[in-house]
C-alpha cells in the first residue's frame, strides 16, 4: 500500500481530518479487521469533525467576544442571580435565532450580563451563525470615524449582515441625533432578518428617555 503518497494526496486536497484518521488506523493492530466501509466511515467522520472545529474557530475569531471562553454549560444558576435554568437552556437550543428574534439581558453591574451575552454568542457560533460583539459606545465611535475615512457604508453593511449582533453596555449614555439615526438604520436593516442580543444595566422602562426621540423609540 502506498501509504505516504496517499497521505500526501489527502493533505494536498485539504483533507487533514481524513489524513489524521488514516494515519491512526494504520497504527492500530486491529485495523485489518475493519472493512473498507468502516475505514471510509471513520475517516469521513474525522474530516467532518475537523472541518466543524475549524469553522467554529473562524467564527469565534470573527466574533471578537469579550469573554471568548464563556459558554452556556458554565453559567452559574445560583438563586441570587435570578436566572431561570429552564429558560436559559431553551434559549440555548437556538430557536430564537432561527426566528430572527432578539434577546435582552438586563441587571445590575457585576451580575455577569456581558459574560452571559458572550456565552450566547459562543452558542450561536456553535449553531453555525456568524456573530459579532461590540460595546455600544465603541460602535458609535467606529461609525463616526467611518464617516471621516470612508468606511461608513462597509461598517453599516457588516452590522446589518452578521447573523447575531451582540451589543454590550447599552444605555450608558444618552444618544446624539446622529447616533439615533445610525441606530435606527442598523435596526431597520436587521428587523426580522437577523437577531440582536443587548446587554444593559439600564432597565427597559427607561430606554425611551435614553434614546430621547419618540419616533425612534
Amino acid at each position: 500500500m502506498l501509504t505516504n503518497p496517499t497521505l500526501d494526496q489527502m493533505q494536498a486536497l485539504g483533507l487533514a481530518g481524513m489524513a489524521a484518521a488514516y494515519r491512526q488506523l494504520l497504527e492500530q493492530d486491529n485495523a485489518g479487521d475493519l472493512s473498507r466501509e468502516d475505514w471510509l466511515g471513520l475517516m469521513l467522520d474525522r474530516e467532518a469533525a475537523t472541518r466543524a472545529d475549524r469553522s467554529l474557530a473562524y467564527r469565534m475569531r470573527a466574533a471578537k467576544l469579550r469573554f471568548a471562553d464563556a459558554c452556556i454549560e458554565d453559567i452559574d444558576f445560583a438563586s441570587r442571580r435570578g436566572l431561570d435554568r429552564r429558560n436559559i437552556l431553551q434559549l440555548a437550543q437556538g430557536d430564537w435565532l432561527k426566528a430572527h428574534e432578539n434577546l435582552i439581558i438586563t441587571g445590575q453591574t457585576g451580575t455577569g450580563k456581558t459574560w452571559i451575552g458572550c456565552a450566547f454568542g459562543r452558542q450561536a457560533a456553535r449553531h453555525d451563525y456568524s456573530v459579532l460583539y461590540m460595546r455600544v459606545p465603541r460602535m458609535f465611535e467606529s461609525l463616526a470615524m467611518g464617516r471621516l475615512d470612508g468606511r461608513f457604508p462597509r461598517l453599516l453593511d457588516k452590522l446589518a449582515r452578521v447573523q447575531l449582533l451582540v451589543l454590550d453596555d447599552w444605555g450608558t449614555h444618552s444618544l446624539t441625533d446622529q447616533q439615533r439615526l445610525d441606530l435606527l438604520e442598523i435596526f431597520e436593516d436587521r428587523y426580522k432578518r437577523r437577531s440582536t442580543l443587548i446587554t444593559a444595566q439600564l432597565p427597559v422602562a427607561k430606554w425611551h428617555d435614553m434614546i430621547g426621540e419618540p419616533t425612534t423609540s
